[in-house]
């Protein structure tokens, strides 16, 4: 009995032992990369646990082989390690160099909890995983309020043979605003998500269109675009998708009945078949 007692003990210091080498071992690495780290990536903006609401300002300064291209990737995340936002940061001047380069880069974003964290990863075009560093802190998120809004786009599974002007809802939440009108055109010139995409959902708007203005006056709303809403657009059939697609996306609001477009300020002879 006692030799059994005896053995069990030298085995429970064993495993005991190896778990503390293990540990040991961990830490010594942890700091050896974290000590690597700051000889190659120095981060001003923001520092850990600053509280982020709407926006988030990365800035610092790397090693120019931090970057290829002159870019280098970043993710934000939620508590659950889920992707709020990503992107990549821009070096801000040459980044052919073993010097430090400023960075910088301006996010907006909708944060879903109260913790999180920013996690900056070297672009590693060898794509050799052992050749991956990542430099993360933690965040603090303010959550903004939010309100959500209706954009309007065609669906080839509701409206198989494509009857040009008929338009579907998709909700999109977004930042709570005054100009809500504006703020529900954004979404839309955005065009559909991947995940609405797979429900049928496309738009027959040109991508980077801008909107220069938009005024509501007597249950009108005049809405007036740059040239590449009409850029290379041809067929009656797409002019009266796109027609429908803005119409329809602003006569959500109550307070709009009617909707006029325009092109750099031209009302007539725009988007014609």
């Amino acid at each position: 009995m006692k030799k059994t007692i005896l053995i069990l003990i030298i085995i429970v210091v064993i495993v005991l032992g190896l778990r503390l080498f293990l540990y040991q071992k961990f830490l010594s690495q942890k700091n050896q990369t974290q000590m690597n780290l700051s000889d190659i990536i120095h981060l001003s903006k923001p520092q850990p646990y600053d509280i982020i609401s709407d926006t988030l300002i990365i800035e610092g300064e790397a090693k120019g082989n931090w970057f290829f291209e002159g870019t280098a990737p970043f993710v934000v995340l939620a508590d659950d390690f889920s992707t709020v936002t990503s992107g990549f940061i821009k070096a801000k001047g040459d980044w052919m160099t073993e010097n430090f380069v400023p960075f910088y880069k301006e996010v907006k974003l909708m944060p879903r909890s109260e913790n999180g964290y920013l996690v900056l990863k070297n672009d590693n075009p060898s794509g050799l995983t052992e050749k991956d560093l990542y430099f993360m802190i933690p965040l603090k998120f303010k959550i903004p309020e939010t309100m959500t809004v209706k954009v309007y786009f065609n669906n080839s599974q509701l409206d198989p043979e494509f009857s040009c002007n008929k338009v579907f809802p998709v909700e999109r939440k977004i930042l709570k605003t005054q100009t809500v009108a504006q703020a529900a055109l954004e979404e839309l010139l955005k065009g559909p998500t991947a995940e609405e995409k797979e429900k049928g959902f496309f738009t027959s708007i040109n991508p980077n269109v801008k909107i220069n203005s938009i005024k509501i006056k007597d249950n009108t709303a005049f809405v007036d675009f740059d040239e590449a809403l009409e850029f290379q657009v041809g067929g009656s059939c797409r002019v009266s998708a796109i027609r429908a697609q803005i119409t329809e996306t602003l006569k959500q609001f109550p307070t709009i009945k009617n909707v006029i477009i325009s092109i750099n300020g031209r009302t007539e002879d725009i988007l014609q078949p």
